[in-house]
């Protein structure tokens, strides 16, 4: 699923300046990144493909800083062009930064402002979001990352928006993305937004990818922890509610348990993981549904009695919002793609009725068919309050 700004016109009013061109894309490089991030707008910018019905843009490689660059497995790059050359350029990638923990060269940053001011559009795949915000230019802007960075990106720029959930976000001038693959998905809606639907499908068929996916990184999810909140005292509140998604709580009983005020809580734990504790409770909720959907033979009725929500017609709604498919269809596309042979049957009975063993937790989810659900865009820049995904009539509680 991505997320389309249109509440920007001045930013998307600006003109590029008389040296910049529009169909010019310059990659900054950084040494440490990940190659396959950087190697994907190297690819959709960089190849002619004209004789498909691509039109075609003018790539500038470009240095962050010294190099050689070092990049996966030991491999070293030279870059043929420095920041000089991102002067010239209409849209700027970022496609990974090598830590979340540390800065980025400040003339890299410099640069990245200059370019923005001088009306470029500033792209940052995955991890690049850390650079665009070190920069300053996602503040008070919606943004997203890789779902497992998310809660840092959130923490160390609260002014961020940060919503791990989409694929990607477009917020006119400033796009970033989730991570590795949907850095594909952005950079096809770029060629979309530049030349159409007839361009982009042409060079989705080329790279044999989705031309666009409907969904988001929920799906993606897992239970663990954000890394900044195992010393803090709040983790204890925060597995003792993973334990117990079987019961119906809602966020005063977390916050009792953490012996502070809703107010305080709600501070706190949004500081922690970058999310709101009503939204974040929802979504771990839904998760737990959609493991037991594909474990386990319980009814729908039963799925959302064992993951604590008040009644199926509240798993319904937030299962939709979160995986844009309701759960019965979401169970019927995951049984058609999986094998027979996994079906694990009831030692009790010799049926596949009762529960299964559970995949690992790092294991893919098989997502439902692409056409199954049509692809959705939300329009707003606005972040995403704190009740906005509970059902109508409940309060503090999925």
């Amino acid at each position: 699923m991505s997320h389309d700004s249109a509440a920007a016109p001045e930013a998307a009013a600006r003109k590029l300046s008389g040296r910049r061109r529009k169909e010019i894309v310059a990659v900054l490089l950084f040494s440490g990144g990940p190659i396959f991030e950087s190697s994907i707008p190297l690819s959709v910018f960089g190849i002619d493909r004209q004789d498909a019905g691509v039109p075609r843009y003018r790539l500038l490689v470009c240095a962050g800083e010294e190099g050689p660059l070092r990049t996966t497995g030991g491999l070293e790059l030279t870059a043929p062009q420095g920041l000089e050359a991102i002067s010239r350029a209409g849209t700027v990638v970022v496609p990974a930064w090598r830590s979340i923990t540390s800065p980025p060269p400040e003339e890299a940053l410099d640069a990245l402002r200059r370019a923005h001011e001088e009306g470029a559009r500033i792209v940052g795949l995955c991890t690049g979001a850390f650079v665009l915000a070190a920069a300053g230019l996602l503040d008070g802007r919606p943004a997203t990352t890789h779902w497992m960075y998310a809660p840092t990106l959130a923490k160390r720029y609260p002014s961020v928006h940060v919503d791990p959930r989409e694929l990607f976000v477009d917020d006119g001038d400033v796009l970033t993305s989730a991570g590795t693959a949907a850095g594909i998905d952005l950079c096809l809606h770029i060629v979309r937004t530049d030349h159409g639907n007839e361009a982009a499908g042409a060079l989705a068929r080329r790279l044999v990818v989705p031309p666009r996916r409907s969904g988001g990184q929920e799906r993606y999810l897992d239970r663990s922890l954000p890394e900044e909140i195992g010393a803090d005292p709040l983790a204890e509140v925060v597995a003792w509610a993973l334990e117990h998604l079987h019961e119906q709580f809602d966020v005063e009983t977390l916050a009792a348990r953490a012996y502070m005020s809703r107010r305080t809580f709600d501070r706190r734990f949004r500081s922690l993981t970058g999310s709101a504790p009503l939204q974040w409770l929802i979504t771990q909720r839904v998760l737990q549904a959609q493991r037991l959907l594909e474990t386990s033979d319980y009814s729908v009725d039963e799925v959302a009695g064992r993951c604590g929500f008040r009644s199926p017609v509240a798993l319904r709604g937030h299962f939709r919002r979160q995986l844009g498919s309701s759960p019965a269809a979401y169970r019927a596309a995951y049984r058609a793609r999986r094998p027979q042979s996994d079906r694990q049957t009831d030692p009790g009975t010799g049926t596949a009725g009762g529960p299964r063993a559970l995949p690992p937790p790092d294991a893919p989810v098989a997502l439902p068919p692409e056409n199954a659900v049509p692809f959705q865009t939300r329009r707003t820049a606005s972040p995403i309050p704190a009740g906005a995904a509970s059902v109508p009539g409940q309060r503090g509680a999925p």
